[in-house]
């Protein structure tokens, strides 16, 4: 019951790092997840009944409480209803989501202890988050990255759990710790959206010029240039050649599109000469309209382009939050998983995969701050608790 609180963040961290917000989709998506997660917890017990009843006889299937062919049936019609709400995404979500089924299955049904099972059960929550890209942006490239670090945290925890009711070596939980650093080493890697920017506004996302013309540079850059240009050809209805001032404009910010011999980039448009400071007073409507197409007016000159604004106090902020959550997804796995290297005892190694399952959360919670969405971010943290409480009562696995 506890690690039901880890699926909703899949769907909201892809969603996330599609650049989208919650939407229609991204419900939606959550709504095939779990109900898709919990068809995989039905036909998992419906397969492992024969060996619950030896390993695990408290277990709903091995103590009678429930019949296997009510978690056969419970499981077919959980998977129908996942695909229905993913159907009603889209057909590319439709078709993760189908993907992930098909996954969840052949893992419960044949894979699961065969050398593929941990790769399986990880490609099954790689898709999870891909279903929640799809769902909410209708594409799913964005996401790949994220994807594949909660791919590997699912591959290491599920190699740990393969030896949880015997007991085995220190290999697999090491591993698992080595994994759990590269991933936190992953994520704070590479630029941080400044605060207080939605999903699709941040670092290194294209800024918008005039007439629907985009620029590859960072946000707090000017793409003077192709800004000047666009607005000299709305300046005049007879286009360049004919827009006199405006065509002074972007032979000034360019260099470009002047007579041989004309004005020099830079040299731009000059005052008139009038008494009583008139000429002050006809230049300011040229330095509004260079203002906006990226160029700055010194000293009467138009003229170079408006300096790269530096690293802003909400980039370091989020850079901030963003080593808090990762320092936050190492404490929930590291010492448990630590605990079980030293003595990989059933009970120790149990504990390292509830501890690791549960620290899908806050892994979710940092990829969707990675990407912008702090908000996100912080009710995905909200469920921690949570779902730590409900560990105490029932086991995550």
């Amino acid at each position: 019951m506890s690690a039901l609180f880890t699926v909703p963040g899949d769907a909201l961290a892809g969603a996330a790092a599609a650049r989208r917000g919650p939407n229609r989709g991204t419900a939606l998506a959550v709504c095939a997840s779990l109900c898709l997660y919990e068809a995989g917890m039905a036909l998992n017990d419906w397969a492992d009944r024969d060996i619950d009843a030896v390993e695990r006889p408290g277990r709903p299937l091995p103590s009678g409480r429930i019949a296997p062919a009510a978690a056969l049936t419970a499981a077919t019609g959980l998977t129908a209803t996942g695909l229905l709400c993913a159907a009603a995404a889209g057909p590319r979500a439709l078709a993760t989501a189908t993907a992930l089924a098909g996954t969840v299955w052949a893992y419960d049904l044949g894979l699961k202890n065969t050398p593929a099972g941990p790769p399986t059960m990880a490609a099954a929550r790689a898709l999870d988050l891909l279903l929640g890209a799809t769902a909410s942006a209708g594409h799913l490239r964005p996401a790949l990255r994220p994807a594949a670090l909660l791919g590997a945290h699912t591959l290491a925890v599920t190699t740990v759990s393969r030896r949880e009711a015997t007991g085995g070596s220190s290999t697999a939980p090491l591993g698992a710790l080595a994994t759990g650093a590269m991933i936190a080493w992953s994520t704070t890697r590479g630029p941080v959206p400044a605060s207080g920017r939605g999903p699709g506004v941040g670092h290194g996302a294209p800024v918008a010029v005039v007439n629907g013309a985009t620029s590859g540079a960072p946000v707090g850059s000017v793409a003077a240039g192709g800004a000047t240009a666009a607005l000299a050809r709305r300046l005049s209805p007879a286009g360049p050649r004919r827009a006199g001032p405006a065509r002074r404009l972007t032979s000034a910010a360019t260099g470009r599109g002047g007579p041989a011999g004309g004005p020099r980039a830079g040299a731009g448009l000059r005052p008139t000469v009038a008494p009583g400071g008139a000429a002050a007073e006809r230049t300011r409507p040229v330095g509004r309209i260079a203002a906006v197409a990226g160029v700055g007016l010194v000293g009467g000159r138009a003229g170079g382009a408006l300096p790269r604004s530096g690293p802003s106090r909400g980039a370091a902020v989020s850079r901030f939050a963003g080593v808090a959550l990762v320092g936050g997804y190492v404490a929930t796995v590291a010492r448990p998983l630590a605990h079980a290297a030293l003595n990989p005892s059933p009970y120790l190694l149990q504990r390292a995969v509830g501890s690791g399952i549960r620290a899908m959360i806050p892994l979710q919670a940092v990829l969707a701050s990675r990407a912008g969405a702090h908000r996100t971010a912080a009710g995905l943290l909200a469920l921690m608790p949570v779902a730590r409480r409900l560990s105490r009562k029932v086991s995550a696995t």
